[in-house]
């Protein structure tokens, strides 16, 4: 009888531990299985091809190509601007993740979204962006801003710059957006 006690007792001091821990067991599950199912669906995201067409974030702005247009310091324009009244709704060209969403110095207020196939879609000069941020999942046709006219291109008519970007560099997205139109 003694001797089956003692084998009880350790296995009634382990079930309670395992009881006392279970919340911060089940939490830390729950944690590294939301971080797989992120990890698959990004890995999904760069798996899938690149568009061939896309739609305009602007919906019914005129398309122009800007593409390689002279710029400051020696720089070529890496995008195409849409111009359109200030405060337009701009919407996501693909499904991604946002990478990042806030200010830099060429593009005022920018947000950037990984794409199918990898690729990065820029969109700057924004007035205004929606409640996002860094992780955040949005669908083609999700607002993700508003025209402005944000960092270097303060004081001239608002516009959305917008820009695709691979592992080899910038890509001209005027092609895309008229095949998409």
């Amino acid at each position: 009888m003694r001797r089956s006690l003692g084998c009880l007792v350790p296995l009634v001091i382990l079930a309670g531990a395992v009881w006392l821990l279970w919340p911060t067991l089940r939490g830390e599950w729950d944690r590294v299985r939301r971080a797989a199912a992120e990890a698959q669906r990004r890995a999904a995201l760069l798996a899938a091809p690149a568009p061939t067409a896309l739609p305009n974030p602007v919906p019914g702005a005129a398309l122009t190509d800007t593409w390689g247009g002279a710029r400051s310091q020696g720089r070529k324009h890496e995008g195409i601007d849409i111009f359109a009244k200030r405060n337009t709704p701009i919407r996501a060209t693909t499904e991604g993740v946002v990478l990042n969403v806030g200010p830099n110095g060429l593009g005022g207020r920018t947000v950037m979204i990984l794409g199918p196939g990898g690729q990065r879609h820029y969109y700057a000069h924004l007035e205004r962006y929606p409640d996002l941020k860094s992780g955040d999942w949005v669908k083609a046709g999700d607002v993700v801003g508003t025209v402005g006219d944000s960092g270097n291109a303060r004081g001239t008519p608002p516009h959305l710059h917008y820009g695709i970007y691979m592992a080899g560099g910038a890509i001209n997205p005027y092609s895309l957006l008229r095949r998409g139109n």
